[in-house]
């Protein structure tokens, strides 16, 4: 890909907010158990897992919809869940994405499937399903199709997330895609199982290279073999394009009759697989759906799967990513770091799983000066990621007057977010940042010393669950007030 084309993949990316998908499949609980090993278990030639921290994360057709949501679009989401814990926190979860609306349908019958992984020193140590198989009842699946067709009205693409427990079984996948392609709405479907005949007639599915070979019964190991196995699948389900991922050598675009396209991987360095597959049904989906060529939409699959794998968890690429991706060997700002409160939590969890310190300064940062320096060099050296909270423009005139502020919310955001010390920015709206650092618990507050710490509105916050606060000594004489008063010919 040439430097032109990644720029005018970049500005593409800007149309992601006018897309409108639906997605439809399995909805999973994903759980990760991060902890010690440290001895192997007198009872048996086993390891003894001391628990940690506890993180829960959409998975299977809900993280396809967090990844949609991720990149700008709109996504209608349907599924369904069982009357339990774990489908409230499902629930929870689905209302915290930007942009989605959600149907989740509540079966007595069922257990909401629970995935929890147990995670010690980056290295997964065990998984432990606990779920419920099966096919939807006669009365769910009316209900489940008629939301459907409802929504099919809106969206311009319907991706199917097949996990093979239940939601699309027994003929489900091929009665939405008749719905889908009697409305002219483009289906893609991130397959499960052998049998690929309930996807007939959509228009792209993404198997990885083992399900390929499994699906079509025929061997996957060269580039002829893939396309060979792909075409095998094309004629026998009237599919009309198989997009193969095939992790380290990346992806092969496949159609009857048209050439075949291969795109090298993008990976940097590989952390965890979980999620890939989802994010490539996401970001196709969606950049089809803001009109994007189809070359376009599976190249920025590509590089989107290329960054979930480099971090941990049940990840999802953000449009910010992908932009820093594909602009990563040209010039740019530090408008990159700059992200929503959805996108700096996703972030902050992938951070922690990694054993990073997390740490937060927040403040007007009008019109930086070396006392502002100071607050954040203090703030760099006591954490391992250091996040800058920035008052909007409407809280900042609020606290400082109607004059202020000098420089828009943006203008400031990006001057903080060109500091190296800095790696990501949030805009919060409150008077106090006392709602972020609930949202964000970071592991050391920074403010600084004209405060003291009991007179912080945030201690209580802070300390309720554990964190520490940081006192940094200002840097006499600097103020922006005091930078104001100056340039207007006043005195103090």
């Amino acid at each position: 890909m040439t430097p032109a084309d990644q720029t005018a993949l970049a500005a593409a990316l800007e149309k992601m907010a006018a897309a409108r998908v639906l997605c439809v499949g399995d909805v999973m609980l994903d759980r990760f158990v991060y902890g010690d090993v440290s001895r192997i278990s007198p009872e048996a030639p086993i390891p003894v897992f001391s628990t940690g921290e506890h993180i829960s994360m959409l998975g299977g057709a809900g993280n396809v919809a967090r990844g949609a949501a991720g990149l700008g679009a709109a996504v209608h989401f349907l599924s369904v869940i069982g009357k339990d814990e774990a489908g409230a926190e499902v629930s929870g979860l689905l209302s915290e994405l930007s942009g989605a609306e959600f149907e989740v349908f509540t079966d007595k019958s069922r257990k909401t499937s629970i995935k929890t992984r147990y995670i010690a020193s980056g290295q997964q140590m065990m998984r432990a399903d606990d779920e419920t198989v099966a096919p939807l009842a006669k009365d769910l699946r009316a209900r489940l199709l008629a939301a459907a067709e409802a929504a099919l009205e809106q969206c311009k693409v319907m991706i199917l997330a097949d996990y093979a427990k239940g939601v699309l079984a027994d003929g489900v996948a091929g009665d939405l895609i008749k719905l889908a392609r009697t409305r002219g709405v483009t289906v893609i479907v991130d397959p499960q199982g052998f049998d690929y005949s309930a996807y007939g007639g959509a228009q792209l599915i993404t198997p990885n290279r083992k399900e390929l070979g499994e699906a079509s019964g025929l061997p996957v190991d060269s580039d002829t073999d893939i396309a060979a196995a792909a075409r095998h699948l094309i004629a026998a389900h009237k599919i009309d394009r198989v997009l193969a991922t095939r992790s380290a050598d990346g992806m092969t675009l496949i159609g009857d009759g048209v050439e075949v396209r291969h795109f090298p991987a993008h990976a940097r360095e590989v952390f965890d697989v979980s999620g890939a597959g989802d994010t490539v049904a996401a970001t196709l989906g969606v950049a089809l759906a803001a009109g994007l060529n189809e070359n376009q939409a599976v190249q920025l699959a590509n590089i989107a799967a290329g960054i979930v794998v480099g971090k941990v968890g049940t990840a999802v690429a953000y449009s910010g990513d992908v932009a820093a991706a594909l602009l990563g060997n040209q010039p740019r700002s530090g408008g990159d770091k700059v992200k929503t409160l959805e996108a700096t939590l996703g972030q902050v969890r992938e951070w922690r799983a990694q054993g990073a310190k997390i740490g937060l300064a927040s403040g007007c940062f009008d019109l930086l000066h070396p006392g502002h320096l100071a607050i954040i060099r203090k703030a760099k050296s006591a954490c391992g990621r250091l996040l800058i909270g920035i008052n909007s423009d409407a809280s900042t005139r609020r606290l400082k007057g109607a004059e202020r502020p000098i420089q828009n919310e943006a203008a400031r955001a990006e001057v903080i977010a060109s500091l190296e010390a800095v790696d990501m920015v949030v805009i919060f709206a409150e008077d106090t940042p006392e709602a972020l650092i609930g949202a964000i618990k970071p592991d050391v507050f920074v403010k600084g010393a004209d405060y003291a710490v009991d007179d912080l509105p945030e201690a209580a916050i802070i300390k309720g669950y554990g964190g520490e606060i940081l006192l940094a000594k200002l840097e006499d004489g600097y103020s922006t007030t005091a930078t104001i008063n100056s340039m207007n010919g006043e005195t103090d």
